[in-house]
């Protein structure tokens, strides 16, 4: 992920950054049917993202490790030396071997919390396929992987197919750049950063074989798992060199999207392309990291957030609590946005047992609240204060959330907010409560009356949805 390139402060001005460029350069797809796919992925508010590799063996972020940029940190027995240290890397596949690998346990999880979409890692940055495909051997189904021998072993039709078959919406996350690849990283040179580490203008046919080959590990996905909703391209410094860039240290690193997506979208009609950071017709929704945009988007957009500090799995991670997680969920609703949340499986193919304690917390507060978050828009004023708004799309309702500061909500007495562009309302009410409410409109704004065995309910948790008819 793009977090791992830059510090905390310079990754939200780049963010920024992007989303001010995006209003002027997002692409609406011409292509009614990949029109109709975003649509319905903006309706599904809430998926799983899933980073894995065989670097969850030694816990450490995912790829970057053997990436010589000045940011990257290595640790551990092999890390005096960066050849060696990348070589002891790569072995990792001689002991993958995650026998606890059950997708369906995932699908249940997710489901219940109110996920309808998820997004998988088929290859990062290092270049190991978690998927079978013929172009390398650097992957999980190769003899040297001990889980080859596993009737499992192809984990990303194993996932997909788990998940399609609960009616998720499946995406394949595939990096761009591969830094085992000899033609994105020739062993003539040693590697610099993160980017290729030659001038692919200088060598034109070594450029053209790592161009084949990922258009042929891509094709492989497009046809051999089933139908796939979201091609999920990461490493967007792999792109075409902007024409106003005369830096001789940038190079051209052009795959030919326009070839790609062609493809890709032959096999899979309406596919959604997200060739992330890099802005035009490729980048169907964009991609903020880790945070929430303090405003809505004029464009299809989602958080990607991990569940913990980091990506992929690392022991004794701190994973967020489940209020922080719920409220995060609310407010890139009532933006307009949808929220990826990232869960890291361990070496053992399973995720820590505090993922499905967060997930039956979220699924627990679904249940209540879950009709404010699906098939909603944003409204105005979007929030006020501790309160955020959505609205529904088939009903005249719109819902207000009420974050509490506790993992148990504790209303006030009296709360008052505006409400935009309403004349009349005709009923207010609590989601998870039969109790009425006593409440008065005047002048745009709404003041409800709490009454005292609301005020400090024993099954209300993390914010409270009050709905108004209208």
């Amino acid at each position: 992920m793009l977090r791992k390139l830059l510090p905390g402060i310079c990754l939200l001005l780049y963010s920024q950054v992007l989303f001010a460029q995006n209003e002027h350069t997002y692409r609406v797809p011409k292509d009614s049917l990949v029109r109709q796919k975003l649509a319905q992925w903006q309706d599904r508010k809430f998926g799983l993202f899933m980073h894995w590799g065989t670097y969850s063996q030694w816990g450490v972020a995912e790829s970057w490790t053997i990436c010589p940029d000045d940011e990257v940190k290595r640790t551990g027995p092999y890390s005096d030396d960066y050849f060696t240290y990348k070589k002891a890397y790569e072995n990792l596949q001689t002991t993958f071997n995650p026998l606890n690998f059950n997708p369906e346990k995932w699908v249940r999880a997710a489901k219940a919390a109110g996920m309808s979409y998820v997004v998988f890692t088929t290859k990062h940055h290092d270049g190991f396929s978690m998927f079978d495909t013929k172009q390398t051997d650097y992957k999980i189904t190769d003899p040297k992987t001990p889980f080859s021998k596993n009737i499992r072993s192809n984990v990303t039709k194993e996932i997909f197919n788990a998940f399609r078959n609960e009616n998720f919406m499946v995406g394949a996350y595939f990096s761009k750049p591969d830094w085992h690849n000899q033609n994105y990283w020739w062993p003539y040179y040693p590697p610099k950063d993160h980017n290729v580490n030659y001038s692919p203008q200088r060598y034109p046919e070594r450029w053209q074989k790592f161009k084949d080959f990922t258009y042929n590990q891509i094709e492989e996905l497009m046809t051999g798992y089933g139908k796939i909703d979201i091609l999920w391209l990461d490493g967007g410094w792999v792109r075409p060199l902007d024409e106003n860039d005369n830096d001789p240290q940038h190079y051209n690193q052009d795959l030919d999207m326009a070839k790609i997506a062609k493809m890709s979208r032959d096999h899979q009609p309406g596919l959604i392309m997200v060739d992330r950071t890099v802005t035009g017709e490729f980048e169907n929704y964009t991609t903020p990291e880790q945070e929430v945009p303090d405003k809505p988007l004029p464009y299809p957009w989602e958080t990607c957030m991990t569940i913990g500090k980091y990506w992929s799995y690392v022991p004794n991670d701190e994973f967020k609590p489940s209020l922080q997680l719920v409220q995060t969920l609310i407010k890139i609703v009532s933006r307009g946005g949808n929220l990826l949340l990232n869960i890291a499986p361990g070496p053992d193919g399973d995720w820590n047992p505090a993922a499905y304690q967060r997930l039956q917390d979220i699924a627990d507060w679904i249940k209540i609240n879950g009709e404010g978050i699906y098939g909603s828009e944003p409204v105005a004023p979007y929030s006020a204060g501790n309160i955020y708004f959505t609205k529904s799309k088939t009903t005249k309702s719109l819902y207000a959330f009420w974050l509490s500061e506790t993992e148990t909500v504790n209303l006030p007495a009296n709360i008052t907010f505006p409400v935009n562009n309403i004349e009349t309302l005709k009923k207010v009410s609590l989601l998870g409560s039969v109790q009425k409410l006593k409440w008065n409109y005047k002048n745009g704004l709404l003041s409800i009356q709490i009454p005292k065995g609301l005020q400090k309910s024993t099954t209300l948790k993390y914010s409270s949805a009050f709905v108004l008819k209208y």
